[in-house]
């Protein structure tokens, strides 16, 4: 099978690219500068040229609180791009796989969110990422959107390297701890969505599905976690000082739950994450084999 990965900076396409060796696939990663998700039009020609079986779009605009003051650019990526990835796919008779997020959600639920829950997100990017969705599914009947949430990985900007950078500066670090969700390991991330896209045409079931770290947690138990586990490792730690989401600066409002049920993707995959803690531990031991560089 051919597979393109588009999006060659993230963490998640990092980390596709890394999984993929491991797997029965002919990969091409494309991205800057093939193409600006800014002016599509490129992109799609990149993806007919390269003819793939499936196409996976790891790219977006992810800069939550920029997205507020440049909503122009956070949809022109996040959907009509996303849109017009989707099309390209279809149009070659590929499947296709597109990343989502909880921030789709308005996070007053009590429980888990389960994929036919309402939508009704609170910024500029849930909003964003929502319509891409939307854009996608509409112009290709083979598309797998996967829902996911709290990604981080041993590289790139995420919460367990900005927790561990702040911990080399400060003996304690002020974190939120009413803001409950499912942290999820870009390598597993990447595991699961290879697996799902190597299978998708066999199972034959498409649409929308959560895939996220087993388990929840909340900001600050995870950064409890972070360092715990940094400590044991002779890495960096800090004290945690809990505090509410109304105390952290910031102009986006985000989902107080994050907690995605991935019952479904189980159901149907037989794709069950592993507990976000032994993930975590993955992810430490590499950091400490790098030495700790977070910078």
């Amino acid at each position: 099978m051919k597979a393109v990965i588009i999006g060659r900076a993230g963490q998640v396409a990092r980390a596709l690219a890394h999984e993929a060796r491991a797997a029965p696939l002919a990969l091409q990663v494309l991205g800057r500068p093939e193409f600006d998700l800014e002016h599509p039009a490129a992109l799609e020609e990149a993806i007919k040229r390269a003819e793939p079986d499936i196409v996976i779009n790891a790219a977006a605009y992810t800069a939550v609180e920029r997205a507020e003051t440049e909503p122009e650019r956070a949809f022109q990526v996040n959907a009509v791009a996303a849109e017009a990835i989707a099309r390209a796919a279809s149009e070659l008779g590929a499947a296709h796989v597109l990343y989502s997020t909880d921030y789709v959600f308005s996070g007053d639920k009590l429980g888990a969110y389960v994929e036919g829950d309402e939508t009704a997100p609170r910024s500029v990017y849930g909003a964003s990422k929502r319509e891409g969705e939307s854009r996608a599914l509409s112009v290709n009947a083979r598309t797998l959107v996967l829902r996911t949430s709290w990604v981080y990985d041993a590289s790139g900007g995420n919460f367990v390297r900005t927790m561990l950078r702040l911990a080399k500066a400060k003996p304690k670090v002020d974190v939120v701890a009413d803001q409950v969700g499912c942290p999820t390991f870009a390598s597993d991330l990447a595991q699961a969505t290879l697996r799902a896209a190597g299978e998708a045409r066999s199972v034959d079931k498409w649409g929308i599905y959560n895939c996220a770290g087993a388990g929840e947690a909340s900001w600050a138990t995870f950064a409890q976690a972070v360092f715990a586990g940094a400590r044991a490792r002779g890495g960096p730690f800090a004290e945690v000082n809990p505090i509410a989401a109304r105390d952290f600066p910031s102009r986006v409002a985000r989902p107080a739950n994050s907690r995605l049920d991935c019952s479904k993707l189980a159901a149907d995959y037989g794709i069950r994450m592993r507990p976000w803690e032994e993930a975590l531990n993955t992810c430490l031991d590499e950091l400490a084999a790098d030495g700790w560089r977070v910078e």
